[in-house]
């Protein structure tokens, strides 16, 4: 039964896909690339046909996609997953805290307001 499943499923998605790749623009911006009116279906004759062979080949590819799923899934709580067996790391290490009364202290050699080095003493 999944055989049957998958087949239609593949069969369904290869012709989804052509079903959208012959179907026309709008043509605003492909007549610029060579889309013009000419089309193998005359001016707009199946634009319609193509349209409702697109919904149909895409309501088979999402009901296969949900039975596939529903054949294959897990069958309740006791099921297995891959996750069941993942081996998860530890936490690293956190860096030591400084102390909370500390506080560095700003050097002479630049002022915070300005991005010249100030003159050395002497």
């Amino acid at each position: 039964m999944q055989a049957l499943v998958v087949t239609i499923h593949v069969l369904a998605c290869v012709f989804l896909i052509i079903l959208v790749l012959l179907q026309s623009g709008k043509e605003d911006m492909g007549v610029i690339f060579g889309g013009g009116s000419s089309s193998v279906f005359g001016s707009s004759g199946a634009g319609n046909l193509l349209v409702k062979l697109t919904a149909l080949a895409a309501g088979i590819f999402l009901v296969t996609s949900l039975v596939y799923n529903s054949m294959t899934g897990p069958k309740g709580a006791g099921s297995s997953s891959i996750m069941d067996n993942a081996v998860i790391p530890a936490a690293p290490a956190e860096a030591p805290k400084k102390p909370a009364g500390v506080q560095f202290e700003r050097t002479d050699e630049a002022k915070p307001d300005s991005g010249v080095p100030a003159a050395k003493k002497e």
